[in-house]
């Protein structure tokens, strides 16, 4: 294992990180902090709980992996993108260092900026809302796994993309409105039977619905299906990333 190599490629892309610390971390927590405004705060106080949480504290879960997924997928395609488009990626493929150590760097620096600016949104909503996590070690499973996932899946658009536009397609066009859709906001037993069947194939309620347990002990769904459906995700992201180096689908050619 070539620790120095992954060393390497993690301290540059979390050294960009803190150069765009605006862009990076301060946009998503303000966007963030507006929707608690609007729905914990002007809404959330006419609205009865759910499940026993009040409305406010019901969308903290969801709002954090509304923003984590968005940034997982962001930051881990503009990782791989960027060395594509400014040609460098030919130095690091010809460079002493295996296909799997190149995704841990860069997986593994988009991860660590997902987890900490899922953190900060996490301490941010006190600010807003009062509420306790049940159980914090699954919360930080939950989360750390979510964003390990979703940014290989990002990794993957990165290598996909090949222009600036691509690589906003999929976390504005598909991610964003999933987890709208997801029980980010509301409980999906608020819904027509129809229509709980139907969010079932959404794959972020999984997400959501796993995480919400991990704060207050109540779910949509089982706690093990939702990590399940996450492992397997993650494991589909794998063998499509394995198959990229395998062929070189747009990174040799």
């Amino acid at each position: 294992m070539n620790f120095h190599a992954i060393k390497a490629i993690y301290l540059f892309e979390m050294a960009r990180a803190w150069r765009t610390l605006l862009q990076s971390i301060a946009s998503p927590v303000i966007s963030t902090s507006l929707y608690f405004i609007v729905f914990g705060s002007a809404i959330g106080t006419r609205m009865a709980q759910i499940d026993g949480v009040s409305y406010g504290a019901y969308i903290v879960p969801g709002l954090i992996m509304l923003s984590v997924l968005t940034e997982s997928i962001s930051n881990a395609s503009f990782g791989i993108y960027m060395p594509k488009w400014a040609g460098t990626i030919y130095e690091v493929l010809s460079a002493p260092i295996s296909a799997f150590e190149i995704v841990i760097g860069y997986v593994g620096a988009a991860a660590s900026k997902s987890v900490i600016l899922g953190l900060i949104i996490m301490v941010t909503s006190w600010m807003f809302v009062d509420y306790t996590i049940v159980h914090p070690w699954w919360m930080l499973a939950f989360l750390i796994l979510t964003s390990i996932t979703f940014c290989l899946f990002g990794f993957i658009i990165g290598v996909w993309a090949d222009g600036w536009e691509k690589l906003q397609i999929v976390p504005i066009m598909i991610v964003t409105p999933l987890t709208f859709l997801g029980g980010s906001f509301y409980s999906i037993s608020m819904l027509p039977p129809f229509w709980q069947k139907v969010t079932l194939f959404n794959p972020v309620v999984y997400l959501v619905s796993g995480f919400r347990w991990s704060f207050y002990g109540v779910s949509d769904v089982s706690v093990g299906i939702s990590l399940g459906m996450t492992l397997v995700f993650m494991l589909l992201c794998l063998a499509g990333i394995w198959w990229i180096f395998r062929t070189g689908y747009r990174l040799k050619t």
